[in-house]
């Protein structure tokens, strides 16, 4: 750990004498503007006074947003422009605190095709002490149009922007400081989770540690099996199962398997174990008289309120088992599991996950009216491969990057109803074999969260502060052998557990409340 730490200031600091910057006396904040850096500009240097930063329309981050800026401390708020090619540009914002620095720099992760400054996490960063890094990824776009005819801004977007954010962020908190950061971190989930992780895989000396949440790190296959979910329920208009019924299917999971793991609190430990036919509510007769009495519900055969048809229980069966390759029967990518029925409109709604949709119509065919019903489970999986190889970060060889003391931290909900959470523990098994146990204990954790949605939400305990985590791991060596989770519901804790790393479970040792974490240890 230590070995890193000196090495990365070092790097950090010869990089600025390669620049022509002296670490021997601190920038003044506006003056960064005149910071010379290869391929990239400075295009705004301010201090922001406390509580005055007012983020672009729509950027502020939500319901409650404004308080995260109005309670900020002093800033200094530096923003560039990076062109590492002729047709990249990338921006980035750096944020640095005028007091109370804690030394350390904290790069974040974006979701979705990002396209956008992540405002809500430097905010975040500054209230810790970091000096904090977000970007934009190389373009300002929603969705994946910006990749036809572009194939660099693809690989801005893949892993090029995070990397390079990541050395001009340190150069700028460097020149400010007068010294390089002493630690270095990333954390992100979703497209965050890639970046993590791709972080990890091929630019390995960028950070000390690193978090990765609901990593979508199989681009070609997570698509096709998001698809495949929406194609469930849509194909064949009777199998469309409306949200009015994902409690039916739930609350049937939940007597089923509830009580698997000694508790019955509502939320499946451990879903793998749950063995689910959604049969068993569905309808036993399609008498009109029960059923929601719509022309449409009617045309859609929806059956009776508190239960399925059986085009219904057929799409539920096939987005539990989830995509298999036709001509081979090779399974492509996991399903959804018990459990997640709550969350199902995000991806058998009306349309199909964007993220998915557009990887196909932008990146694999270059082709924006690319009909999402079209896809072939077989051909356009294996071109997606080819195509989409930027997107795709599953190599488990993590040796560089564990060699020096770096952690790495990846968690996911197994309650997720957007990415399926199955494949994160197969990258996580992969990683242990190739690193061997012991090295991959010292470095790389796992931590499956019962009931979480999608980086967060759902019926399980959801609240959690992994950079606090990885701060305890990374800066004293104290491996997390269980991290403190709460359960939030209208402003208030009503359940805290504990976490365990991958493949433990938290398990009730048999008294006291099942809604104190006291009562449960990791086993």
């Amino acid at each position: 750990m230590l070995r890193h730490h000196c090495f990365a200031s070092v790097f950090v600091a010869g990089m600025l004498v390669a620049l022509g910057h002296s670490t021997a006396a601190a920038a003044t904040c506006e003056s960064l503007t005149s910071l010379s850096l290869s391929a990239s500009a400075v295009t705004l240097a301010e201090t922001v006074t406390a509580g005055q930063f007012t983020p672009p329309p729509g950027r502020g981050g939500g319901p409650g947003a404004a308080n995260v800026f109005a309670s900020l401390p002093s800033f200094c708020r530096v923003a560039a422009t990076l062109k590492p090619t002729s047709d990249s540009e990338i921006k980035i914002e750096v944020w640095m605190p005028v007091s109370g620095w804690n030394g350390k720099f904290l790069a974040t992760g974006n979701g979705g095709w990002a396209g956008t400054i992540g405002y809500t996490a430097l905010a975040d960063g500054v209230r810790r002490g970091y000096a904090a890094a977000s970007t934009d990824t190389g373009h300002t776009v929603g969705n994946g149009s910006f990749i036809i005819d572009h194939p660099e801004k693809l690989v801005d977007f893949a892993d090029r922007a995070v990397h390079e954010m990541t050395v001009k962020g340190k150069a700028i908190v460097a020149a400010h400081y007068a010294r390089p950061p002493t630690f270095a971190y990333f954390n992100g989930c979703s497209t965050g989770g890639r970046q993590a992780l791709t972080a990890a895989q091929r630019y390995p000396d960028d950070f000390n540690g690193i978090i990765g949440g609901a990593p979508a790190i199989y681009g070609s296959h997570q698509s096709a099996g998001q698809i495949w979910i929406w194609q469930a329920t849509h194909k064949d208009e009777a199998s469309f199962i409306p949200p009015s019924k994902y409690a039916v299917l739930h609350d049937a999971v939940l007597a089923a398997c509830d009580g698997l793991d000694g508790v019955t609190d509502g939320v499946l430990e451990d879903p793998t174990r749950c063995t689910f036919d959604p049969k068993v509510v569905q309808c036993k007769d399609a008498d009109p008289s029960t059923s929601s009495g719509s022309p449409r519900a009617e045309s859609r055969g929806e059956g009776g309120a508190n239960c399925l048809t059986a085009p219904q229980v057929e799409a539920a069966r096939k987005i539990y088992a989830g995509p298999v390759n036709p001509r081979t029967g090779k399974q492509i990518f996991p399903g959804l599991y018990p459990g997640s029925e709550l969350g199902w409109a995000a991806s058998a709604g009306a349309q199909p996950v964007s993220y998915a949709s557009d990887l196909y119509k932008y990146v694999v065919f270059k082709d924006p009216s690319w009909d999402p019903l079209s896809l072939n489970f077989d051909s356009d999986v294996a071109l997606a491969e080819k195509v989409a190889t930027p997107l795709i970060a599953i190599d488990a060889d993590l040796r560089k990057f564990a060699s020096a003391g770096r952690k790495l931290l990846i968690y996911m909900g197994w309650g997720d109803p957007g990415i399926p959470p199955g494949y994160t523990p197969e990258y996580y098994k992969n990683v242990v074999s190739t690193l061997g146990e012991r090295n991959a204990q010292s470095s790389v954790r796992l931590f499956m969260v019962p009931g979480m949605g999608h980086c967060g939400g759902g019926e399980g305990t959801s609240t959690f502060d992994m950079i606090s985590v990885m701060e305890r791991w990374g800066e004293q060596g104290n491996a997390p052998a269980h991290i403190p989770a709460s359960r939030v519901r209208d402003g208030k804790v009503d359940r805290t557990r504990p976490l365990c790393p991958y493949p433990q479970m938290a398990k009730y040792k048999g008294t006291g409340s099942t809604n104190d974490a006291e009562n449960f240890v990791c086993n």
